[in-house]
């Protein structure tokens, strides 16, 4: 699967520890950045072009790390065509995919463990969205609210 990651300073570190992480899994993994921890760099900066080619399909799932994650995830649901959320627990990193068509991850990189984050990626990659028609008809409704 090809995988888009980015993150800014507060996710630098936990982002190139999923990289690693997914490159050994054999997953492509396109890095959006940042490139090299720095303090002053804008979360907005790297996430919003990451979930630019989640939408464009460029990237089939999107993986995007901040500090809290908050940032993330509120920047990267402006971007029409991307559904993503802050996720703490197994079951909503699988579930978001599932009934909601979840398809950008969001961590926080001060507040989510290298292994906790693997098992959060691992369970947001391997799920897929039911299409059962109460979740089509919910995520159509959120469509609309892109128009």
């Amino acid at each position: 699967m090809k995988i888009g990651i980015a993150a800014d300073h507060g996710g630098f570190e936990l982002k190139e520890v999923i990289k690693k992480f997914l490159q050994a899994q054999q997953h492509e993994v396109e890095d959006f950045g940042a490139a090299t921890r720095d303090d002053t760099d804008d979360y907005p900066d790297f996430v919003v072009p990451l979930a630019k080619a989640v939408a464009a399909g460029e990237v089939e799932r999107g993986i995007a790390v901040c500090g809290s994650g908050v940032g993330a995830s509120i920047a990267v649901n402006k971007v029409p065509g991307v559904r993503g959320a802050l996720i703490h627990d197994h079951f909503s990193a699988h579930q978001g995919v599932e009934d909601d068509d979840m398809n950008l991850l969001c961590l926080g990189g001060r507040v989510t463990g290298d292994e906790l984050a693997k098992e959060l990626v691992t369970a947001f990659l391997k799920a897929s969205f039911t299409a059962a028609e109460r979740h089509q008809r919910r995520l159509n409704k959120v469509k609309q609210l892109e128009k």
